[in-house]
């Protein structure tokens, strides 16, 4: 007993893991995400509508980073089966996607439904489900109708209604199958990013009240969706329902800066989150006070953060059935010196709350350089939901890595899943956090939004120059299959699948979906004997 103590202690000096629980709990689930801008293409089959990345991509092609555009992206509208066949593989317990708005609406609103789009869902649940994998369906991940956004969008209050006519034909056809929803996708990216610095389609730049009546607007639109399946569905088909939020884990520069960290937090994660989670409701006290204050030195006679009324509030309070969490990395909060002028929120700082976000010189960095590798923060911010919100179930939505590299032998990716898993474990096992799933963004290479195809953040690589979009397993899907298959983070290496590292995609003259195949099941055997 003595030798093993020593062992465990050595080994953990060392940096080893050999002695730690790595299990999940019984009941935890795996899956995988993509949305649908980012991999259907078909962009006008059919009577598909127009969305803002159809026209603003075909009229200004050099606002992406690469001048492409999602027009085909990795033709899932055609090639769903591959899909299904790699989540199959992977062994996945829930496929998230999402539903384009105009594929199911032309028009974008409820004057209109499109058969054939009505009908591919169709063909992706039932396929899902014949394999034995959930769906895990979002109703809003960026591509609005642009008849909408011609309108306003996100700033035009009937958004909420004409969401919740969506919504509510949505769930008409497919709420039988689907079991778990997501209405809106990362509120903070939607409203705070777009508003704030106006580089994502549809390009609207306004900081002064666009994020703040977008931030309302979009909890409203989620209530009205979240009751419509509540009242009308749930009693039926026993599903859930949850809104998407994408906080920055934000961690104190220093101990003097830790009660202005907690206004951040409560700033960005609170706004998105405080007026559906908290038994008050609202917003959160100290973000309304300093929003009035600030808004009335600026010369406004109201605050720029609109009021509820009680109806609305109570409207939107008590609309979720688990908090569900993207989340990837974390900045460094401070209060901004004299005469500094922060940044634009919520990368750089706030001139509201004058602070200013930095990152840690010692994080590592993924080739997208927003997100720094900071796995402590997953804990972290698990931690502060559920003290925040009565330990309420967390899923996680997205968690993910990126690269411009395309090759297979991905092993920082492996490591950035590995580390932050074992986080999530840390957070339920030693923090009694009720987290219940976890999320790898994304299944496969993708349309990467204002990256175009230069970003990769796939388990799977797909050949963009292929007709058929053929997809190759990187080590990660391999990686991933294995940690879901034993249900535990154990000590599979990257080393494993060396066989990958002088593989390029580009230069593979032989079928990946054969390769693709015969390299998974040759992988799991040997990872079988080997265990």
């Amino acid at each position: 007993m003595l030798c093993v103590t020593v062992f465990c202690v050595l080994s953990l000096i060392w940096g080893g893991s050999w002695c730690e629980d790595l299990r999940f709990p019984p009941g935890f689930q795996f899956g995988a995400a993509t949305s649908a801008y980012q991999v259907e293409g078909a962009w006008n089959a059919s009577d598909k509508g127009r969305n803002v990345w159809d026209i603003m991509l075909h009229n200004t092609p050099s606002v992406t980073a690469d001048g492409q555009s999602g027009d085909i992206a990795c033709d899932s509208y055609h090639q769903w089966r591959m899909d299904i066949h790699m989540a199959k593989t992977l062994g996945l317990h829930f496929y998230r996607f999402s539903i384009a708005w105009s594929r199911i609406l032309p028009t974008g609103f409820s004057n209109k439904i499109s058969k054939d789009g009505v009908g591919y869902y169709n063909k992706l649940i039932d396929g899902l489900l014949r394999s034995g994998v959930e769906p895990v369906v979002t109703l809003y991940h960026y591509d609005l109708p642009q008849n909408i956004q011609s309108l306003g969008g996100w700033a035009n209050p009937l958004i909420v209604d004409w969401f919740a006519d969506y919504a509510g034909i949505v769930f008409s056809h497919y709420a039988d199958r689907v079991k778990t929803w997501i209405t809106i996708n990362e509120p903070l990216i939607l409203c705070d990013h777009m508003y704030n610095v106006g580089d994502i389609v549809p390009m609207v730049k306004e900081d002064l009240l666009g994020p703040y009546v977008c931030n309302k607007n979009v909890l409203l639109a989620h209530a009205k969706a979240w009751r419509i399946y509540n009242d009308t569905y749930k009693p039926h088909y026993h599903g859930k329902v949850s809104i998407a939020n994408n906080p920055i884990w934000l961690e104190p520069l220093s101990e003097e800066d830790e009660e202005l960290t907690e206004l951040a937090r409560e700033f960005g994660t609170g706004r998105y989150s405080d007026p559906i989670y908290t038994e008050q409701g609202g917003w959160p006290p100290a973000v309304e006070e300093i929003m009035a204050e600030y808004s009335k030195k600026q010369g406004f006679p109201y605050s720029r953060l609109p009021s509820f009324t009680e109806e609305e509030k109570k409207l939107i309070q008590g609309t979720y059935d688990f908090f569900s969490l993207n989340q990837y990395t974390s900045r460094l909060v401070r209060a901004a010196h004299e005469d500094e002028t922060p940044g634009t929120w919520f990368s750089f700082g706030s001139k509201e709350l004058n602070v200013v976000l930095e990152t840690d010189p010692k994080w590592a960095f993924s080739d997208l350089k927003m997100i720094a590798v900071t796995p402590s923060g997953m804990r972290r911010q698990i931690n502060w939901i559920k003290e925040r919100y009565n330990n309420v179930s967390i899923l996680i939505t997205e968690n993910g890595f990126a690269t411009r590299d395309p090759g297979l032998y991905d092993t920082q990716r492996i490591h950035f899943i590995r580390e932050y898993l074992r986080e999530v474990l840390l957070a339920i096992k030693e923090d009694g956090a009720n987290v219940i799933g976890y999320t790898v963004w994304s299944l496969m290479d993708n349309f990467e939004w204002m990256f175009g195809y230069t970003m990769k953040f796939g388990l799977y690589a797909v050949d963009f120059s292929h007709p058929l979009r053929l997809r190759t397993p990187r080590a990660s899907a391999l990686f991933y299959a294995n940690v879901i298959k034993h249900h535990s983070l154990d000590n599979h290496s990257p080393e494993q699948y060396q066989h990958l590292k002088s593989t390029n995609l580009k230069s593979n003259n032989s079928s990946p979906a054969t390769i693709s195949i015969k390299e998974l099941l040759l992988i799991f055997i040997l990872i079988h004997v080997i265990l």
